[in-house]
């Protein structure tokens, strides 16, 4: 620019002479010009002159953490697997283990942590994969320890067998049970068709299961044993993880009356057989109310000493002997008597006499009948015996007990 008549031209260093030299050189640079070169930092909206700067917040990368820890050698068992996400959001989690088993979970609302369903199993290694929303895939492994004291349940019926419709599903622990809520939780007995079942507890080591009348014909059971990992008692942990599938036959129901001396059997609804039969003695009364055969023995040996009553007999070949109690009570064949006493007069020490012949191989006889015509599980009903009703524990004989008081004995 060229300077008019009387006026004076100024150069730049003029200028930055007139104003000092400790003018700082930011104060003479534009919004965008060299100057401006930081990093990370753009114009404060003041005045548009670029005279105020911030920071922009720096991009967190997402952050895993899983519990148990990665590479623990000796993990909990009691409690989930968690994983948790900061700065992030949880895509996928898989927890695997080394058994062949998986742990399915949850997510919270907002996708930042993951719990597993259940507590993984003792003694196993698993690996935990995670994905997170921009972040790289976060694996890691941890063992968990073995558990300390153990116990197991023993099922009655066996496994994939067939039964008559009085055989209750029943497990006896090897170990006292003090949780009995813990451990009836993890064991559910499920029929087809449909029908309410419910646990019972005898003492602290029995627990059965039945519906409130009779299995129907036909009916398939489920036992679902859970066990593995449950806190039974302090320190003690059950092992068991499975299914077991049990069967129904038909339907057979045995009546003795002991006033007639006479057994009628139903099959289905329709009368089987009549026999007569000798029961206790007045002496040595049966059991009267419902039993249920628990075991069978084509033939067996029978001492008196084995059941509290000294050396009043003892018999080597007792033919076809089934069980109707714990404490010794059956309904078998008898050889020995005279066949009057059959249907004529009660003289045994408690059990049930049909009569049979020395080596069980008579098919014509009623103690053998009887017992090619049975099966675990049926019902046999003592009436008019003169003794009351065998306990409900005495035996695979808990339909004794009225519904409300078998549900009484749940721990649930």
């Amino acid at each position: 620019m060229v300077p008019g008549p009387g006026r004076r031209a100024w150069s730049r260093r003029g200028v930055l002479a007139a104003f000092g030299t400790a003018v700082p050189a930011l104060a003479l640079s534009g919004c965008g010009g060299p100057a401006d070169t930081t990093e990370g930092k753009d114009t404060a909206a003041t005045g548009g002159t670029g005279a105020g700067t911030r920071t922009k917040a720096q991009v967190r990368k997402p952050t895993v953490t899983v519990s148990p820890a990665d590479d623990t050698k000796r993990a909990d068992f009691t409690g989930p697997v968690v994983v948790s996400v900061t700065d992030g959001t949880l895509s996928a989690v898989e927890v695997s283990g080394n058994d062949g088993s998986a742990l399915a979970g949850s997510f919270t609302d907002g996708r930042t942590r993951w719990t597993s369903d259940r507590n993984p199993y003792s003694g196993t290694k698993y690996t935990v994969t995670v994905k997170a929303a921009g972040a790289a895939e976060h694996t890691s492994t941890f063992v968990t320890k073995s558990p300390g004291e153990t116990f197991a349940g023993y099922f009655t019926p066996e496994a994939n067998s067939t039964s008559g419709v009085g055989m209750p599903v029943s497990i006896n622990f090897t170990h006292a049970v003090t949780d009995r809520a813990a451990v009836e939780k993890a064991v559910t007995v499920t029929a087809e068709p449909a029908v309410e079942v419910v646990g019972h507890w005898f003492g602290n080591t029995r627990l059965d299961f039945r519906p409130a009348r009779y299995w129907a014909a036909g009916t398939k059971i489920t036992l679902s044993l859970r066990l593995k990992d449950v806190e039974g008692a302090d320190g003690v942990h059950g092992v068991q993880s499975k299914d077991v599938t049990f069967h129904i036959g038909r339907r057979q129901v045995s009546t003795v009356d002991l006033a007639k001396k006479t057994m009628t059997v139903e099959r289905d609804g329709a009368v089987l057989a009549t026999y007569p039969v000798s029961g206790g003695s007045a002496a040595h009364t049966t059991w009267s109310g419902i039993m249920v055969i628990s075991e069978r023995l084509e033939e067996t040996r029978m001492e008196s000493s084995t059941v509290g009553l000294g050396d009043e007999y003892d018999i080597a070949d007792v033919p076809h002997a089934q069980r109707l109690t714990t404490s010794g009570t059956f309904i078998h064949g008898n050889y020995w008597a005279a066949p009057s006493v059959f249907g004529g007069s009660n003289t045994s020490h408690g059990c049930i006499g049909l009569r049979d012949t020395k080596g069980a191989h008579d098919s014509s006889a009623p103690g053998y009948r009887f017992y090619e015509s049975s099966m675990l599980g049926d019902v046999v009903v003592v009436e008019n015996s003169g003794e009351r009703t065998v306990e409900a524990s005495n035996g695979l004989n808990g339909w004794n007990l009225s519904w409300a008081d078998w549900k009484a004995g749940s721990a649930l």
